[in-house]
């Protein structure tokens, strides 16, 4: 039991403690090590997801997302990349203590992992049937007939029409929405309690990645999956997420409930991301019907050198010494709203 959480009075009974989180990330670090210096990609980032809750991680490209997810499963390449510190548990267990074979049980099995680029992950090679087939007839030991008829079943869960015959088609004979259903398949095959979607409707048009979404929304509650989402909109977040994380430079720099975070943003990376949301109602109101985005001014600091004190202190208009000079802890500031910024609270108290 997390010591910050109290217990909880049930009507007429004893304290109840909260349910344990299905994955805890702790102090994680993963750097890579080059010719020309380290690269700190994730820096002590920690979270935690609770059963069937969807937790948003976002931040620009570089941020260290889709790093720490990699992390989880064990599959950031050494060399260059190593897990240099922290712990990753799952379910109680530390997956970094784990032997090889005991992670390949755990892999596609019991937290899967839909890939930001479906063309990429599958195999060009190998049927669709084959593909989807594989993962269930290695972790749940059934023939390979009786594999191809639960791919047959998954795809049908996910919407893709005459799955009797996609099923041996091979994926350059789909299209981008068809294949990112079928990778959504795999991960779900085998009924995983934690699903790891990195950028799942990237490079998607707008209709098929509402039903990417939605599909995503639906499957949840049949199988009561916890959700990690890796993305760069905001949309997709507010749509879609329980809690979310901001990462910046490799660290985190606000967690809150989606509804506070997007009513009442802590730091003035999460104000910027916010700010760069196209809204309709505010185009439709503007005499030209054109409004500029609010841009975040810069550039993402390099991770070979990042700047003493605050990361963001280069880019962020209300940066001073101090911010220049010490680096701001993650402070709780409201419950299960964390901020690390020097001035959470003025921008809290809703200061602009």
């Amino acid at each position: 039991m997390n010591p910050t959480q109290p217990a909880v009075q049930a009507a007429g009974g004893p304290a109840v403690a909260p349910a344990a989180p299905v994955l805890q990330l702790d102090n994680l670090q993963t750097h890579f090590f080059t010719a020309v210096g380290t690269v700190r990609a994730v820096d002590g980032v920690s979270y935690e997801l609770k059963a069937g809750e969807t937790l948003g991680v976002v931040g620009e490209s570089g941020c260290g997302k889709s790093v720490s997810a990699l992390s989880i499963l064990r599959l950031v390449a050494n060399p260059p990349g190593r897990i240099v510190g922290g712990a990753i548990r799952f379910q109680g267990r530390n997956l970094l203590e784990l032997s090889e074979t005991e992670m390949e049980s755990i892999r596609g099995n019991e937290i899967s992992m839909i890939f930001q680029e479906p063309m990429t992950s599958l195999n060009p090679l190998y049927t669709i049937g084959r593909q989807v087939g594989e993962a269930i007839a290695l972790h749940q030991g059934l023939s390979r007939g009786e594999a191809m008829n639960r791919a047959v079943e998954m795809l049908r869960q996910v919407y893709i029409p005459e799955p009797e015959r996609r099923v041996h088609a091979y994926p350059h004979q789909m299209s981008g929405g068809m294949r990112q259903r079928v990778m959504i398949a795999m991960a779900l095959s085998c009924n995983p309690k934690v699903l790891i979607a990195d950028e799942p409707t990237t490079a998607l048009d707008v209709t098929i990645q509402a039903q990417i979404l939605e599909l995503m929304r639906e499957l949840q509650k049949t199988f009561g999956t916890a959700i990690v989402l890796i993305t760069h909109d905001m949309g997709v977040v507010a749509e879609n997420a329980d809690r979310v994380v901001v990462m910046y430079a490799g660290r985190k720099v606000e967690e809150a409930p989606a509804a506070d975070l997007f009513d009442n943003p802590g730091h003035p990376y999460t104000r910027g991301l916010l700010g760069s949301i196209p809204h309709l109602d505010t185009a439709a109101r503007s005499d030209t019907g054109r409004n500029r985005l609010t841009e975040i001014k810069g550039m993402v600091p390099s991770l070979f050198n990042l700047p003493p004190g605050c990361s963001f202190a280069p880019r962020c208009s209300f940066a001073t010494d101090h911010c220049r000079q010490e680096t701001p802890s993650l402070m709780q500031y409201r419950p299960g709203h964390w901020v690390a910024c020097w001035h959470a609270d003025r921008l809290l108290g809703g200061a602009s």
